[in-house]
């Protein structure tokens, strides 16, 4: 039997882990947009359309103490069962679920990321990180004022919309290419995002780094930017220079060790962190905080990919168990540096892995990412013409497990759309039918099957080519702009879930949600940080 524990009990065991005291996952296994609609500060989203996959690099020591939880609807006792077919062997259900946690009198938070985004905000409140506004930026640019814009999101971020001159060097890269973008003492330096967190960190990095250049954040980032009517810039290709110049490394290498004794960092040698990984009383995570080409190009055996900017930006999509130790690899230090700098601040167990991957970063697998074979079939494929052949017979059934948006905006004719945990309301459909699923990502479609023969489908196999084929086949798709309904949407994040398309209003929620996590703290959650108070 998978045992239970409440929400007060759960909460005074989480801050103890955050404390330093055990280990425990909070998982919310609802899908994302009941996640970003409200959950517990340090809970971590792991839906259950892909839980197995996701809680492999989220809590990979399956002997840890896991507790998961949904909308009291049932959902986390078939994700316990799930988790503990797999191997994981101390799991436990919130009693209650998410409303059993508001209950007891503890804030659902709105949106996602919620420990990094409010770390953000101390950040600027202790730190007193300076900033400027979108129309400072515009008056320098304007008057050709020597300064230079660096855009310290993911290239992939970059390269959808920035801000109009803008550079694009992630924030993990900052202190390790620094001397190789602004050579000019007199340079005013702005770090932005889309929004405030990175922005802050970025420009705060900097100066933690002990660079000699002014270097300030843009208050509200991209969005700020579009809120006073000014045009972003799409498909922008400036980069950071790839090489790194002999004087930059040096000058790059120094402000790390520098900082590191400041920190009074850990660093910790390869056989240290293998010891560790063997223990099975502790997790311990090994991530690599290199840009992506180059983890892709050779890492260590087992490591996962997490580019140090992001790792700071979205630690809990990384790091699913509070208490656990965290250790932080790159090549030359610089950039493990920056990310332990701010994860120690964060109030993490976290070690440098001494004189970076080395020789032994060998491996070009995707590390612990996907679905094993141990864990779910590979789903055989049905051809288009047998799919439409079934369905006029009545032997199959089409289930659409895509996005809800991408059901709304086009889908067969006759397929019903579900999501892996709402397959139980389709069970009499699939009795003693062959089920097709229609999928975006294989993944989903092999966890999901598993869900179906459980609920009495005779087989499940996939629509070969998906929604590409239906459609290159000159089958007609059908469009529901209200199916499924809004109530129905749990993989759909409402909360400000248009504000990168466009919509000045959800800018605005979202800024203003940024700036006003700090004063949802409660006393517990704040002393998680190590931050000072401003």
């Amino acid at each position: 039997m998978v045992g239970t524990v409440d929400a007060v009990e759960l909460k005074a065991e989480v801050h103890a882990c955050v404390g330093g005291i055990g280990e425990v996952a909070f998982l919310d296994i609802r899908e994302h947009g009941q996640y970003g609609d409200g959950h517990p500060f340090f809970a971590v989203s792991c839906p259950y359309s892909v839980l197995e996959k996701q809680v492999r690099v989220l809590v990979p020591r399956r002997t840890a103490p896991v507790v998961v939880f949904d909308d009291d609807d049932g959902v986390a006792d078939r994700a316990a069962a799930a988790l503990e077919r797999i191997g994981y062997t101390n799991v436990r259900v919130l009693v209650g679920g998410a409303p059993g946690w508001a209950a007891a009198g503890y804030t659902l938070y709105q949106g996602v990321n919620l420990p990094s985004k409010t770390f953000g905000e101390l950040v600027e409140h202790a730190c007193h990180t300076p900033s400027i506004t979108a129309e400072d930026l515009h008056g320098m640019q304007t008057r050709g004022d020597n300064i230079i814009l660096l855009d310290g999101r993911t290239p992939e971020e970059y390269a959808n919309f920035n801000v109009p001159g803008g550079i694009s060097c992630p924030n993990a890269e900052l202190p390790l290419r620094f001397d190789d973008l602004v050579s000019d003492p007199d340079t005013t330096v702005v770090i932005n995002c889309a929004g405030r967190t990175r922005s802050i960190i970025g420009a705060q990095t900097l100066i933690d780094f002990g660079v000699s250049q002014k270097v300030v954040a843009l208050e509200n980032g991209t969005q700020g930017w579009a809120l006073i009517d000014l045009e972003l810039e799409r498909g922008a290709d400036r980069f950071a220079p790839e090489h790194i110049s002999a004087a930059a490394f040096d000058a790059a290498k120094a402000r790390a060790a520098d900082l590191a004794t400041r920190d009074e960092l850990s660093f910790v040698d390869a056989d240290t962190v293998a010891a560790w990984r063997d223990d099975n009383t502790r997790t311990t995570y090994l991530i690599d905080v290199r840009s992506r080409p180059e983890f892709e190009a050779g890492h260590l055996e087992g490591a996962h990919h997490a580019p140090g900017g992001q790792l700071v930006q979205a630690t809990d999509l990384s790091v699913g168990v509070m208490g656990g130790r965290i250790v932080v690899c790159d090549d030359t230090e610089v950039r493990a540096v920056m990310a332990a700098h701010w994860l120690q601040l964060m109030g993490r167990d976290v070690h440098v892995l001494r004189g970076g991957v080395g020789a032994a970063a060998t491996h070009t697998d995707a590390a612990v990412d996907g679905v094993s074979d141990e864990i779910a079939p590979h789903l055989t494929e049905t051809d288009v013409n047998d799919m439409r052949a079934g369905m006029a017979d009545g032997t199959m059934v089409v289930i659409d497990i895509r996005s809800s948006q991408s059901y709304r905006d086009g889908h067969v004719p006759g397929a019903h759309w579900a999501l892996r945990p709402q397959l139980p309301g389709f069970a009499s459909h699939l009795d003693g039918k062959h089920a097709v699923l229609i999928a975006e990502a294989g993944d989903g479609a092999r966890l999901a099957a598993l869900d179906a023969l459980d609920l009495g489908a005779a087989g499940v196999t996939i629509l070969g080519g998906g929604m590409a084929a239906w459609v290159a086949a000159g089958h007609a798709i059908e469009r529901s702009p209200d199916v499924p309904a809004d109530a129905n949407r749990k993989d759909y994040l409402f909360f400000t879930g248009q504000r990168h398309m466009g919509n000045k209003e959800h800018m605005r929620q979202y800024l203003e949600w940024e700036i006003g996590l700090v004063g949802q703290l409660d006393t517990d959650e704040r002393a998680a940080f190590r931050l000072p108070d401003a």
